[in-house]
């Protein structure tokens, strides 16, 4: 099994979740467990992805869904770091421009994501025992 991990970084004008691994049907429920115990309250939700080298369309309805979620809470989602197939999905499907992107990453963070064992790591809070629903 692929190495993957989370890692929560609270700050006071956002909030950092590295993901390290592949974004698809397997891991999103464990990166809805993190995001659900995030209160965002006008805040950036900054999606860390440069550890990330697959998205799937489970991977996009996560993305859509957060987008969601973080705007009814006032707040904007940014991913960071998107490698070339996350951004080509992004781009085949026409979300391209739906999401605003930066190339900066922490890796600081990432490190510590894929020095986590399997499962989730959270610098934050422990994760919420919410059903993930992408």
């Amino acid at each position: 099994m692929p190495s993957f991990g989370v890692h929560i970084s609270d700050h006071a004008e956002r909030v950092v979740v590295t993901v390290v691994g592949e974004l698809d049907f397997d891991t999103c429920p464990r990166i809805t467990q993190v995001t659900d115990t995030v209160i965002i309250r006008d805040r950036t939700l900054r999606l860390d992805l440069a550890g990330v080298p697959f998205l799937d369309a489970s991977g996009l309805g996560l993305l859509q869904v957060l987008n969601e979620r973080t705007g009814v809470q006032g707040g904007l989602l940014e991913l960071s770091g998107l490698q070339s197939q996350p951004r080509r999905v992004l781009e085949l499907v026409g979300l391209g421009a739906y999401f605003r992107t930066t190339a900066d990453s922490d890796p600081a963070a990432a490190a510590a994501a894929a020095a986590a064992d399997p499962g989730i790591e959270s610098a934050a809070r422990p994760p919420s025992e919410c059903q993930a629903t992408p």
